[in-house]
């Protein structure tokens, strides 16, 4: 989608982001006159709701301090990951971890989990075992999520192929069962390389979509029984009644985040974006014009008992900013996010006198049939109880303000594309169910030798990433913005290596001339190619040293330390950075210095045609030292890669007026 200049115009000076990004107290953001001034910046609101999250501010039956293993802690969980994947603050990631590890034993098991109950609610915190798979690579998390996915392979169906929402719910499917099992479905199918499956999660969206998509509003019933046989279906579709507000949230949400782990060129992937696309334009027409917000029953604004509701809410801002990020929805469609949002804090977050923050009027839970049955009337969705800081609703409004709070950011880079090499540096290991993966500054690699964290930073300025699997040539590099060299392999670090070659240095040189941006991330010589990289380097004026530097004693952290200072061209903060075991640089036109370090070069860029390259010493960025695992809370790396990929991006072509 094009990102408009109107967009930038309107929806990024409504100065919600502004003064979110500035440390501004949600209540001067919106309007409201604080009692007294604060000393110091206030942290973002995504900030602020997980910390409360942490310490237990939660309803008595629902407190994360003793989760149960269901879709209400999966989506608190997947709340606290997103911040914890915005803020580099490990503090969220092993509260994460400590929970599942409560549940998860190391064969596998799950405590309290029942495959034959076949609950799709219960797959939902698989995308947690995903996550703790490939940043640790302990083996009882893959076995665990393995558990998960052989339920799906074996969850009962509909004549049609749907998957039951529960093995006492036959032949049924709900809008909340695609949230609950497709992202999930999805990701594995990309970590374990089972591409088939992404036909079958597509044939889930296609029915629940053709079968419960209403003709005239565009809008999506809460749910389908194949079979007609409940009370609450109707006799000729099977469908239910009324469009609940945060089953459409489930939907929108499961599109966007099943959309991160379906190939482009796959046909799934488009037709996942048409059915967002499809919905969010119905949503937009039912969003309150008042508040922004949206009713319990979407399409009944007016009726008597129905009310503005917190998660659903927040589950729309959330997809809706997450799609335009994406490059899946039409830009202008952030101003509505924003204006959501907007009425999302002012009307829903609370704060008591101790400043800690509230989600207030969510909806405590809502289905269909069971004992005592519920029987999907107007009335059965309106009066179910509403309640304040329950977990569906705090995570939704995490990720939700994870997005908005990027938003200023997709001036940068939305619609761009940046490449990382998997030819140059293609090291390969064994997952645990022994199939090869490329690893070692790879984005898809999460563990600490991954580039994953800076894929993350950059998908927040909104441009999109992908990985080189073959020697560039015109072609591949075709529609790329910026391309990323990492360490290239030498004899050590892997048998076979690919070399930089003159011809392959002669088609990155042209397409840097052309207005491309290269970046070149160098290691020390016993991990790393320095002589062929040179090929590349040399001639724009980029000379790497086959010398080490900055050696680290175990645990002595500050032998690594790189000071960066701030007022530079690149940086404009002063950032306390690690680099550890590195080479250095000599410069000659037509590059210059950037960061200087005890008399040497560590980094450096150069002008060639229209086109910049920024070259550095060490892969400094890798997962290990951005995630807040494992350096000392001093070090700075996380900061110095916003400023590092703003300013890569804004070197980037303009995407208005692009072809």
């Amino acid at each position: 989608m094009k990102f408009t200049a109107f967009f930038l115009k309107q929806a990024l000076l409504l100065g919600l982001i502004v003064c979110s990004l500035l440390g501004g107290p949600w209540r001067v953001c919106f309007g409201q006159t604080p009692t007294e001034t604060p000393t110091a910046p206030v942290s973002p609101l995504s900030i602020q709701m997980a910390n409360a999250a942490l310490n237990g501010q939660f309803n008595e039956n629902d407190n994360p301090l003793n989760p149960k293993w269901n879709y209400e802690t999966a989506t608190l969980m997947a709340g606290l990951q997103s911040v914890w994947l915005n803020s580099a603050n490990p503090v969220y990631y092993q509260f994460i971890k400590s929970k599942v590890d409560t549940w998860v034993e190391a064969d596998g098991s799950i405590k309290t989990y029942k495959a034959e109950e076949n609950q799709l609610d219960h797959i939902l915190l698989g995308r947690q075992l995903l996550m703790l798979y490939r940043v640790t690579l302990d083996k009882k998390y893959g076995l665990a999520a393995q558990k998960l996915h052989d339920q799906l392979k074996q969850q009962p169906r509909n004549p049609s192929g749907g998957f039951w929402h529960k093995q006492r719910y036959p032949n049924q499917m709900w809008l909340d069962g695609l949230y609950m099992a497709e992202p999930f479905y999805a990701e594995y199918a990309q970590t374990f390389h089972q591409p088939d499956a992404f036909q079958d999660i597509a044939l889930q969206f296609k029915l629940i979509d053709g079968h419960l998509r209403d003709a005239k509003t565009g809008l999506l019933t809460h749910a389908w029984d194949e079979s007609k046989q409940q009370r609450w279906a109707d006799a000729t579709t099977g469908r239910s009644s009324y469009v609940w507000a945060r089953a459409m949230g489930w939907y929108l949400m499961a599109l966007v985040d099943t959309l991160d782990y379906l190939p482009p060129d796959d046909p799934a992937h488009a037709q996942l974006v048409q059915q967002l696309v499809e919905a969010s334009t119905a949503l937009l027409k039912v969003q309150d014009a008042q508040t922004g917000l949206w009713f319990q029953i979407l399409d009944k604004p007016n009726a008597k008992g129905n009310y503005l509701e917190s998660s659903a809410a927040s589950m729309f801002v959330y997809a809706l900013a997450k799609g335009v990020r994406q490059g899946h929805l039409p830009a202008a469609m952030m101003q509505a996010a924003l204006r959501g949002y907007q009425g999302i804090v002012g009307r829903f977050v609370k704060v008591n006198p101790q400043g800690v923050l509230s989600l207030t009027t969510t909806v405590k839970g809502v289905g269909l049939g069971g004992e005592p049955y519920r029987d999907g009337s107007y009335e059965y969705y309106v009066g179910e109880k509403v309640v304040t800081n329950d977990p569906k609703g705090v995570g939704a409004f995490l990720m939700a303000s994870v997005e908005v709070e990027n938003a200023e950011k997709l001036q940068h880079g939305l619609g761009k594309k940046a490449v990382v090499d998997a030819w140059f540096n293609s090291q390969q290991r064994a997952n645990f169910l022994g199939q090869k993966d490329l690893y070692h500054y790879k984005w898809q690699d999460r563990s600490n030798s991954g580039f994953s964290l800076l894929g993350q930073v950059f998908n927040a300025f909104g441009a999109q990433t992908a990985q080189l699997a073959q020697a560039p040539t015109p072609e591949s590099l075709k529609g790329v913005d910026v391309y990323i060299l990492v360490s290239p392999d030498n004899a050590q670090t892997n048998p076979a290596p690919h070399f930089m070659t003159p011809e392959s240095a002669q088609v990155i040189a042209n397409w840097v001339a052309q207005g491309g941006v290269l970046m070149v991330f160098e290691n020390d010589p016993l991990r790393a190619d320095i002589e062929h990289l040179n090929l590349l380097t040399e001639p724009l004026g980029i000379h790497f040293n086959s010398v080490i530097r900055n050696e680290v004693a175990p645990g002595q952290y500050e032998q690594g330390a790189v000071e960066i200072p701030a007022g530079g061209k690149i940086f404009k903060q002063a950032h306390h950075a690690f680099m550890k075991e590195i080479c250095t640089i000599t410069t000659s036109a037509p590059a210059q210095p950037e960061l200087v370090g005890h008399g040497e070069v560590l980094m450096a860029s150069a002008q060639h045609g229209q086109g910049r390259v920024f070259a550095t010493v060490d892969p400094w960025l890798y997962n290990e030292y951005l995630d807040g695992r494992r350096l000392p809370a001093n070090f700075d790396n996380w900061g110095a890669a916003q400023e590092l990929v703003a300013w890569v991006l804004s070197l980037t072509k303009p995407l208005i007026g692009r072809p």
